[in-house]
């Protein structure tokens, strides 16, 4: 089938295209490649996709282009639509908020018009665990309030999901958001701590570790993710004719949307997830520990039993074994 997948230059992005490519399908992937982080690497993704010289049809344009972005669905005609773009980065809200309402609201919208214009039969699109905001009752469950979003980020991230609720409910349109739970892996983003800590121990340069180490993520390796969302893309919401309106479930809807945690629910200590990069490099860090940045939260940890429910798939790599493959990939990709 003809899918689009924007953000295709991105990390989940480009491994979501280049296995939907492997599997036959005809990928239309969209992205504005800016400059929020090492351009080279976007190129360099875009290009091994380009490689599917029948297969894939690459776009360069920015979401809150509204025309062009419907001149792509009139031309192309897709069945199904990921939504992976987004400005992304907790921190960078906090120095260029006018980059977030762009890209992740009205570019959002501009997704959600043309998918209702052009009948698409399933939106999938990328909502985050940073919905969670000052929650601190862990596991995070689907069922739990999010309206204590503690950056700009996560309140877009938000908005999406009521903004594509109310699309599936007006206009039939079957939605998926996904809440990703610290994605990781190769070709994975600069500017994560992965990517950070692993560049500065190979250059003898040390490491900030926020919160004095006292945090803790839900890391989830990249080809669990990518299996997950394969799955949902295959697996539709409809109607839900049972749903209870005087006692509503936060994770479901009459309409046919839904929303669902993807994450590994396995949290690792900051400290323990620096001592397998550690140990996957042979190298010790240069730690300096500092305060947590404002927009961060101390934990994340995923329930993700309505996922696995849904797709029957739990995501099962473990974090040595991610992160060894990350720096496989990282040694191979900059000649280390």
């Amino acid at each position: 089938m003809t899918i689009i997948v924007t953000g295709a230059a991105g990390f989940i992005g480009f491994h979501l295209c280049r296995t939907l490519l492997n599997n036959g399908d005809t990928v239309i992937g969209i992205d504005c490649v800016n400059n929020y982080y090492d351009v080279s690497l976007k190129k360099a993704r875009l290009e091994i996709l380009s490689s599917f010289q029948d297969l894939f049809v690459f776009k360069k344009v920015y979401l809150e282009d509204k025309q062009s972005i419907e001149n792509i669905f009139q031309e192309f005609k897709p069945k199904k639509v990921v939504n992976l773009a987004a400005q992304a980065g907790v921190r960078y809200s906090l120095e260029n908020p006018d980059a977030y309402i762009n890209s992740n609201l009205v570019g959002f919208l501009n997704i959600l018009e043309s998918c209702r214009k052009h009948k698409v039969e399933h939106l999938v699109y990328a909502s985050s665990s940073s919905v969670y905001g000052g929650n601190i009752n862990m596991p995070f469950s689907e069922m739990q309030n999010v309206d204590h979003p503690v950056s700009l980020y996560a309140a877009t991230k938000k908005a999406n999901e009521l903004i594509a609720h109310s699309y599936s409910h007006l206009y039939g349109i079957p939605s998926t958001g996904l809440r990703f739970f610290t994605v990781y892996g190769p070709w994975g983003r600069p500017d994560m701590a992965l990517f950070l800590f692993t560049k500065a121990i190979f250059e003898s340069k040390p490491i900030k570790v926020f919160n004095e180490g006292n945090m803790i993520r839900d890391f989830t390796y990249i080809d669990d993710i990518i299996e997950s969302v394969i799955r949902v893309i295959n697996k539709p919401p409809g109607d839900n004719l049972n749903f209870n309106k005087s006692n509503p479930n936060a994770a479901s809807s009459w309409a046919p949307h839904k929303i669902f945690n993807i994450g590994n629910s396995n949290p690792v200590k900051l400290m323990n997830f620096i001592k397998a990069i550690e140990d996957a490099i042979g190298i010790k860090a240069i730690k300096n520990f500092e305060p947590i940045q404002p927009g961060d939260v101390p934990a994340t940890h995923a329930d993700t039993k309505l996922l696995e429910n849904w797709i029957d798939f739990k995501p099962k790599t473990s974090i040595n074994e991610g992160i060894r493959n990350f720096v496989e990939w990282y040694k191979s990709f900059y000649n280390i």
